[in-house]
């Protein structure tokens, strides 16, 4: 709280005053992002029909909002564990409902291509990908979200679509 007091220009006192404890906070935070996100992804997925877009949709949907919130994603990585009691269940529910839409996604993808590989690796490998890119991305030097989300989404998609090629032929 001293280093969101000085960082924030606020008085540790006045921060106490919003906030009765970091845990409130932190669990404010996680609440917002996560509902936030998963309410622009079930809209921007609203008349998608196609299984490889709608996963397109979601990788865009992620990068748009961690790159334009990179705090937020720092928060929600390094400080996961911080939440306990109501306030961590709370945020793993919004946080399963994300996980599982990603999931049906994955699993619609498999069934419409006739594609066989694990949905749980596909889906956390991918989480994996989008979820660390706070840790690197440059504005000045890197792509934008939607560059970003394409290139990852051609990268994530061809390697999942073709596993079970390469698996057909004995690779």
């Amino acid at each position: 709280m001293r280093d969101l007091s000085r960082a924030s220009g606020m008085s540790l006192a006045g921060l106490y005053y919003y906030f009765e404890s970091k845990e409130r906070l932190l669990f404010l935070i996680q609440k917002h992002t996560f509902t936030t996100i998963v309410q622009r992804l079930k809209s921007r997925l609203d008349g998608v029909n196609d299984p490889e877009q709608q996963i397109r949709v979601f990788i865009l949907n992620h990068l748009e909002y961690f790159l334009t919130h990179p705090a937020n994603m720092k928060v929600l990585s390094h400080e996961a564990e911080a939440l306990k009691n109501g306030f961590a269940s709370e945020v793993a529910a919004i946080k399963r409902e994300y996980y599982r839409i990603c999931v049906g996604l994955m699993d619609e993808l498999k069934r419409v291509r006739g594609l066989q590989f694990s949905t749980r690796i596909a889906v956390l490998s991918l989480f994996g990908m989008m979820n660390w890119i706070y840790t690197w991305h440059n504005s000045r030097i890197d792509a934008d979200a939607d560059q970003l989300a394409g290139e990852m989404s051609e990268i994530f998609l061809r390697g999942v679509m073709g596993a079970t090629k390469a698996r057909k032929e004995g690779r």
